[in-house]
């Protein structure tokens, strides 16, 4: 009897096994259509009681320190699913960003599941209810704003961890729509740490020639491999990183020698000291052109250059096209000589903003360029050098707008972002002037304008709180725009 039973038993086993089997072909994993219902009312439930934050006041909920508490309230955000695991480039997380097309932000959210692309696919819509779960760092100082399920302490400080399956299951919900996500077309020298997580695609772009003959990943490294990207638009090579897993599948491929486009998602290093581009997969590689020449600077000449020599010593810039705002404190920017500056030199006149003895704690000044016509010619490039006074950790940032009105009202609702260019640091007295290197404005278009913006100030005449001050002077000459001859 006992036999009979165990033979029947048996049987049985094997017929669940095949029929298990037939269920899935080789190689079948088609994404899921259909949300279950628990997942379905979860989620209606969330969107009719909850309130959605954007991912700017997501990333505000964390501002950095030891502690980081949980959400309280009952909110949500809204993203697109833009990673995916399926080729093993990413492990146990994925990245949202704020659209499917024209993306401004991402946000990575880390969890304790392999295959997430099974459920969490390339372009899903998904909701993440906020209460209960914590905005941080996955890594101390590593400047990635993460969403994770608890909180973890160590001598380098807190931060988050892994949603656990019940937090995923109850927390990170899909709706029914799955969009096509248009990469964000970017140069490499464009990428900056707000794309984080972002799906990007960079154009006329090659492997370093000294890595021609290589694989995506180098077998003597443990974990990631990183290979150089270059630009070569204009006169030199902007580079940047591509990072390959040691688990990805497509680890022992080859790289492409040609020249084309990547599609890949923006990320950091481990360490979050460098930004780095993190494929899907090589599907999204497409280098099938010659590989490309520098451009000749002698086939280039100045369009529009300013040395302020024609400006009143002492005076706010003004003229040729310039526009100088205060946007807090009284300081602006002025026209002096580099001998009333206290900058050794010749006597040459130099744009100049610093806050010493403003009296005031925050000082904000723009020193904003004449308009630039990016559709009159193909390439336009802009160049110039800095310099500084005193070295009191002053800021200087180096921007570009397409959609400024040319109205002092509206330069702070304006769009601007950040431009590459060597501008010398406020670090040490008196420094040398340095050259910006040539900067490509190509991946612009329209009405451009660029703005030098000095954020600085003086609390040393305050009682309580004595911060100190950031009053230190940076100095700027030889603007020229380029295009071709």
């Amino acid at each position: 009897m006992n036999k009979a039973i165990k033979s029947l038993k048996l049987i049985l086993v094997l017929i669940a096994s095949v029929a298990i089997t037939s269920c899935v072909q080789d190689d079948d994993y088609t994404i899921p259509n259909s949300l279950g219902d628990e997942e379905n009312k979860s989620l209606t439930s969330l969107l009719e009681t909850g309130n959605e934050l954007t991912f700017a006041e997501v990333k505000a909920l964390y501002q950095g320190g030891e502690f980081i508490e949980a959400v309280d309230t009952n909110d949500y955000v809204k993203g697109y699913v833009s990673s995916s695991d399926q080729t093993g480039n990413f492990f146990k997380e994925f990245f949202i960003q704020d659209s499917p097309t024209n993306p401004t932000s991402g946000l990575k959210v880390i969890l304790n599941q392999v295959d997430t692309y099974n459920q969490f696919n390339l372009g899903r819509e998904v909701y993440i209810s906020l209460q209960g779960l914590f905005i941080g760092e996955e890594r101390v100082g590593n400047g990635v704003t993460t969403i994770g399920g608890g909180t973890e302490t160590d001598q380098f400080g807190t931060t988050v961890s892994s949603l656990n399956e019940i937090q995923i299951r109850q927390k990170v919900l899909r709706s029914t729509v799955t969009e096509e996500l248009t990469p964000l077309n970017l140069g490499l020298t464009a990428i900056n740490g707000s794309h984080v997580g972002v799906l990007v695609k960079v154009e006329n772009v090659e492997f370093a020639d000294d890595e021609i003959g290589l694989n995506y990943f180098d077998p003597i490294e443990v974990f990631d491999t990183q290979r150089i990207l270059q630009d070569c638009r204009g006169f030199t090579y902007p580079q940047f990183i591509l990072e390959t897993s040691s688990f990805s599948s497509f680890k022992n491929e080859p790289l492409p020698i040609g020249n084309g486009s990547v599609t890949a998602v923006v990320s950091k290093t481990f360490d979050g000291a460098s930004l780095i581009l993190a494929l899907n997969s090589t599907d999204d590689v497409n280098m099938d052109s010659a590989r490309c020449s520098l451009l000749d600077p002698a086939d280039f000449s100045n369009l529009f250059s300013e040395d302020f020599e024609g400006m009143s010593t002492g005076a706010t810039v003004s003229g040729n096209g310039w526009t100088a705002y205060a946007e807090e404190g009284t300081y602006n920017w002025r026209a002096l000589t580099t001998t009333d500056s206290g900058n050794p030199g010749p006597g040459n006149k130099i744009a100049s903003m610093g806050a010493y003895n403003s009296g005031v704690p925050v000082n904000i000044a723009w020193l904003i360029s004449p308009s630039i016509d990016l559709d009159s010619q193909e390439l336009t490039f802009i160049n110039f050098q800095s310099s500084n006074n005193f070295d009191d950790d002053s800021e200087l940032e180096l921007l570009i707008s397409t959609d400024w009105d040319g109205n002092l009202s509206t330069i702070t609702n304006s769009t601007w972002t950040s431009l590459p260019g060597n501008i010398v640091s406020d670090d040490t007295f008196y420094q040398d002037w340095v050259d910006s290197g040539l900067i490509n404005l190509s991946n612009y278009s329209g009405t451009a304008y660029v703005a030098f913006k000095y954020v600085g100030g003086d609390n040393s005449g305050n009682e309580s709180p004595n911060t100190g001050t950031i009053d230190g002077t940076f100095e700027i000459d030889n603007y020229r725009v380029l295009g071709p001859n």
